[in-house]
């Protein structure tokens, strides 16, 4: 029987704290266990494996990205929407360095939930890029370039990659009205 109050929401609310705390794959059954209070046999009453785990962390935290680029995106077009989603995606991605890793990972082919999840992180970006009337493959360059942008400066800002004594925030505010001037000027296929 299931240890009272533990449930599989409240196992993977944990592991995504902990992702967060020590690293994705750093994190292990034995310390969520601990973390719990319970023998760690006790946690596949709650999920299947690690890898079903650290799927289901991937989905949740595909999903709240998704949450936080969409609101951060209401009520904004063009360029101040795209200077708002970029600064909400660095802040969550920040916030949240574990999730955020795990939001990276493509989903297997078949997860319709996963896949679902993805694209539609995918398709706020898309929507609002849409302000540039990009059509077909220049859309998915587009859509890319401002990823791999985002992407790349959180990911080396996270892991301690500017050491440089210049304002970390006004680079990233040059990489965005750098990424806006490229979708203004757009070369079309």
């Amino acid at each position: 029987m299931p240890r009272a109050g533990l449930t599989q929401d409240r196992v993977v609310h944990e592991a995504e704290q902990m992702a967060d705390e020590v690293g994705l794959r750093e994190f292990t059954l034995a310390a969520l266990a601990e973390r719990l209070g319970v023998r760690q046999p006790s946690l596949y009453k709650h999920i299947d494996s690690m890898a079903s785990l650290q799927r289901s962390i991937s989905v949740r935290a595909k999903v709240e990205l998704g949450d936080v680029l969409a609101r951060a995106a209401v009520g904004r077009s063009g360029n101040d929407a795209i200077i708002a989603m970029s600064h909400a995606y660095r802040q969550w991605a920040l916030r949240h360095p574990g999730r955020y890793v795990s939001a990276q990972v493509a989903p297997s082919p078949g997860d319709s939930d996963d896949e679902a999840a993805s694209l539609a992180v995918v398709q706020i970006i898309a929507d609002v890029l849409g302000a540039y009337k990009l059509e077909g493959d220049d859309a998915i360059d587009a859509i890319r370039v401002l990823r791999s942008s985002l992407h790349g400066f959180v990911t080396l800002e996270s892991s301690g990659g500017f050491q440089l004594n210049v304002d970390v925030n006004r680079s990233y505010d040059r990489l965005i009205r750098g990424v806006i001037v490229a979708l203004e000027s757009w070369p079309r296929q």
